[in-house]
């Protein structure tokens, strides 16, 4: 099969190259769920460590995680979210209710409490007129040719 020379431009593949693969969405799930340090970010994940150092380094300098200096002597670092790290949980709350239906739709491991007391449950919605977006969003612009 011939390698595609003109792959399309898109904003799903260009987020994909930053937190395309399991580790790093991982980190991000941690780092919502209040786990900040090294140690418990790779026990929570079962990352290796070479990895998830190196995942870490990538968030950071994609502007998704920031460091902060908590021990000098040796020097450790905390990890927090930044406001673009934070919008990822939005991402990682569909994928969780896409987990929940067709891989545990009996028993989901975990569940989110929204503020409202309730189950959150995620939707994707037109911010114009409120209706879902697979009712039928249709791509423009430079990346939607077909």
């Amino acid at each position: 099969m011939p390698k595609n020379a003109d792959p399309r431009e898109c904003s799903i593949a260009d987020t994909l190259q930053i937190v395309g693969e399991r580790w790093s969405l991982l980190v991000i799930r941690e780092l919502i769920y209040g786990v900040r340090r090294f140690d418990g970010i790779a026990r929570n994940t079962g990352a290796p460590r070479d990895i998830l150092t190196a995942r870490l380094r990538k968030l950071e300098a994609a502007g998704i995680l920031r460091r902060e200096l908590y021990s000098e002597r040796p020097a450790r670092y905390e990890y927090h979210l930044t406001q673009a790290g934070w919008e990822l949980s939005d991402v990682l709350a569909l994928l969780m209710r896409w987990g929940d239906r067709h891989l545990h739709p009996d028993d989901p491991p975990v569940r989110w409490i929204h503020t409202c007391g309730e189950h959150l449950q995620p939707e994707v919605v037109c911010g114009s007129c409120g209706r879902p977006a697979r009712e039928g969003a249709t791509p423009t612009g430079r990346g939607a040719r077909t």
